[in-house]
């Protein structure tokens, strides 16, 4: 069993570590999307700076590195704690992926896509919510409300507590990072606008140039 865990987290972490998100735009466009907006290596950097298209490409293909993780953890066999760990190793390759020197994405797309495979109908209610708050909003990032939903929602429908607290300690996660994200990004551009309200994006814009 020792073996199948060390396999589920190695195998975990380098799936993680795939950046779809640096590939894509320099395999469509031939930009390093680091140097790009934000700097972020994900699927919003990719529907911005290159198309909505290859973005939603982008998300798909980072979900499903969140995915693969848990089905690989439970073909090996694995308890419900080691696949747990072994879904936070992709989240840690996403962020930290060896093929880019450690600088990657901030791991939403790697967490739904855990959270798919983990819980599939509480899943898909809480994306509808932060679908209907991105729409209200224009602001991607408080599409973090939808997915911080799914524990209560885990919780109405009477889940095991692994099913609770598992998706909080990723949420939670994906909070304080995109926050310490957000502390940087405003420091780069010396303002504080569309924190909320997000009127340079709508969710169905490209980057504007100019």
């Amino acid at each position: 069993m020792v073996y199948q865990i060390i396999a589920a987290i190695i195998i975990g972490y380098l799936l993680g570590s795939i950046p779809f998100g640096y590939l894509i735009p320099r395999l469509v466009k031939g930009i390093d999307i680091r140097e790009k907006g934000s700097g972020n290596v994900g699927a919003l950097a990719v529907w911005r700076e290159v198309n909505p298209f290859f973005g939603i490409i982008a998300l798909a293909a980072d979900a499903g590195k969140g995915v693969l993780t848990i089905y690989t953890a439970r073909w090996l066999g694995l308890d419900t704690l080691w696949i747990c760990i072994a879904g936070f190793a992709a989240v840690a390759g996403h962020n930290w992926p060896v093929f880019l020197k450690f600088r990657g994405g901030k791991g939403a797309a790697t967490i739904m896509g855990i959270l798919l495979a983990f819980m599939p109908l509480q899943f898909v209610i809480g994306l509808g919510i932060a679908v209907l708050v991105i729409i209200a909003t224009s602001n991607v990032r408080l599409g973090l409300i939808g997915l911080a939903c799914i524990p209560l929602i885990a919780w109405l429908f009477h889940k095991p507590a692994e099913f609770i607290y598992y998706p909080l300690a990723l949420i939670v996660f994906l909070i304080v990072y995109t926050l310490i994200g957000l502390k940087g990004e405003v420091a780069r551009r010396g303002e504080k606008n569309n924190l909320i309200m997000d009127r340079k994006y709508n969710f169905w814009q490209t980057k504007k140039s100019g």
